[in-house]
């Protein structure tokens, strides 16, 4: 992440590894992968699967990728665009897994790097098992099709499975669109002091897309690049 696809080195932090293709080499134009991580943030519940506004969620983190932009041109870096859900949020309840992938345009302009950041939360007893893949938009119908393969690789040690969960243990004080908020987002600003967040990442660009959590359910967006605009 950092030295071949020019990540900055807090990207590295707290992964547990990444899975390629064996179809390109690491440093390939076409080459992708999954960040594995796992969060012991508590048992989510699955309750609120059925009942989450996604289109809400998806405005909300346009209209704030727009407002962190102006403070991204002000700093001479170019502005990242939410086009949209690259493929829309669903959950898996017999895998106990929750898909979502986001279309993102890294550029000042239409002609940008039009990235997929495809991400899926497998829930365990205690905690959330995070793969995020990161690719080129013309790519998301070969990661859906490798995303089976890989779910099938996943199992949890004995005794922490989700329906292993019992009374007494850890809570996660969100449910599943609090993953999203979290998956969307790099760090959560320490003075803030509310959720902890997850990484997103564009391929072979370096930028930290922060997200705050409130606790009133506003989302609020920072966005920090290594490239700069030369025309800025």
């Amino acid at each position: 992440m950092t030295q071949v696809w020019s990540n900055p080195p807090a990207t590295a932090t707290g992964n547990l590894g990444m899975l390629f293709s064996v179809k390109y080499a690491p440093d390939s134009e076409n080459a992708w992968g999954s960040l594995i991580k796992y969060s012991a943030g508590g048992h989510v519940s699955d309750e609120d699967a059925g009942t989450i506004d996604y289109n809400a969620l998806l405005t909300e983190i346009k209209t704030g990728t727009v407002t962190a932009n102006v403070e991204r041109a002000k700093q001479g870096y170019k502005k990242i665009t939410m086009v949209g859900w690259a493929s829309p949020p669903f959950y898996d309840k017999d895998l106990h897994a929750f898909h979502w992938a986001l279309h993102l345009l890294f550029g000042n302009d239409a002609s940008g790097e039009h990235v997929l950041n495809y991400q899926v939360r497998i829930l365990g007893r205690e905690g959330v098992l995070e793969l995020n893949f990161v690719a080129g938009m013309s790519q998301l119908a070969e990661i859906k099709a490798a995303i089976p393969h890989t779910l099938a690789m996943v199992k949890f040690s004995t005794g922490n499975s989700y329906t292993d969960f019992q009374s007494g243990d850890k809570v996660a004080a969100y449910g599943l669109a609090g993953l999203i908020a979290a998956g969307a987002g790099a760090k959560i600003a320490a003075k803030v002091g509310l959720l902890a967040g997850g990484l997103i990442f564009l391929k072979k660009f370096a930028f930290i897309f922060v997200i705050i959590f409130a606790a009133i359910g506003r989302f609020f967006f920072s966005l920090f690049k290594r490239n700069k605009d030369p025309s800025a």
